[in-house]
Parts: structure tokens; sequence; C-alpha cells
């Protein structure tokens, strides 16, 4: 066998390897794939903009957040998924809005409340001992007068931020997989970059 025989046959070699590699690290990705985006549809997050960050304007809006969630968690009692936790939401806005636009009222504020259900993109953010991933998640979303103000969030479904719930709420709604991705970001900090950079390439087309 020739020299150069050796060396193609090492680089052939090489190339089988890596081509194994990519092929188990493409397999392993498309699966992280799939439970992030099952994350980002499971969960319906709750979403409240300060009118402005004033102190008084801060203030108000963690007001506005425990009317909102303590008068209103009834409503989302029996969801059983965030599809019917929009729903709910959807059902009782008024109340919601009533809810909200009371404490201002009380407050003296000169501004009102406006509320509805979108889907909004959302950076990742510590939650607990949770990490929730960057996304595009369905919301409640209370804006507060101008809406210029820090923002406030949470996550009404699986209900982690309701009166009186157990820590074993997000075990029954999320596969273990999942709360692996939720719990142990650092090991998934890579994976979590590159899908977010094809997220931002699929939305630049």
């Amino acid at each position: 066998m020739t020299k150069n025989s050796v060396i193609n046959s090492k680089y052939a070699e090489l190339a089988m390897l890596l081509g194994m590699a990519f092929s188990v690290f493409c397999a392993g990705f498309c699966g992280f794939a799939e439970d992030y985006r099952d994350i980002t549809q499971t969960v319906f997050r709750l979403h409240i903009l300060a009118n402005s960050d004033s102190e008084e304007d801060q203030s108000l809006k963690l007001k506005v957040r425990d009317a909102v969630l303590e008068e209103n968690s009834d409503i989302f009692e029996d969801c059983k998924s965030a599809e019917e936790a929009a729903a709910a939401a959807r059902e009782h806005i008024d109340e919601i809005k009533s809810s909200a636009e009371k404490v201002l009222a009380e407050n003296g504020a000169g501004y009102g409340a406006e509320c509805g259900i979108a889907k909004m993109r959302f950076d990742d953010r510590v939650y607990g001992d949770m990490t929730m991933p960057a996304g595009e998640y369905l919301a409640l979303r209370v804006t507060l007068g101008d809406a210029g103000g820090k923002n406030w969030w949470c996550v009404m479904f699986p209900p982690l931020c309701l009166p009186a719930v157990s820590g074993e709420d997000a075990e029954e709604v999320f596969s273990p997989e999942e709360l692996d991705i939720l719990e142990d970001r650092e090991n998934y900090e890579c994976r979590f970059y590159f899908l977010e950079l094809l997220e931002k390439l699929g939305n630049k087309e």
C-alpha cells in the first residue's frame, strides 16, 4: 500500500467517524428540540407590563399582580393544558381586567389596564429551581397605562404562580425529559444556543 493510499484511508476513517459523531449529535439534538417545543407549547404565562419604571408604577404593577392572581385563581382550577388555561382566561378576560383596574383606581393611578391573550417572545428566565427557555409562549398579557416600564411574569399553567400550589404540579405536566431541560440548563447551554440561532435565522427568512 502506498503512502498516499494510507493517508487517504486514514482520512476516510476520520470522515466516517466524524459522520457517525454528527449523526449521533443530530439525533440527540432533534430529540432535545422536540422536548423544547413541547415545553413552549405546554406553558401558559402571565405577563404584566408596568406603566413606567417609576417606583410608584412598579409598586402598582406588583399590586395588580397580586389582585389578578388572588381574585382569579379559581378560573384556572380545572385546566389541564395551556390551551385550556388560555381559553379560561379569554372567557373571563373582563373579570381579570376589572381586577387590575380596581387596583389602579384604588391607588389613584391616572391610567387604566388592557388585557388579552397573545403569543409572545420571552427571553430565558430563571423561575425558582427552573429556567424557562427562550421562545414563543401563549400568555395572558396585562399592560398598564403606557406600558413603558419593566415587566413581571410567571407561569399560570402549570400553576406555578398561583396560591396554594404544590411542587408536584410541574411533575404532573412536564415529562422527565422536559423537567431535565428546565432544571439543568447548564448541560444544555450549547443546544439552546444553536436552537435559538436557528430560530433567529428562520425569522429572518
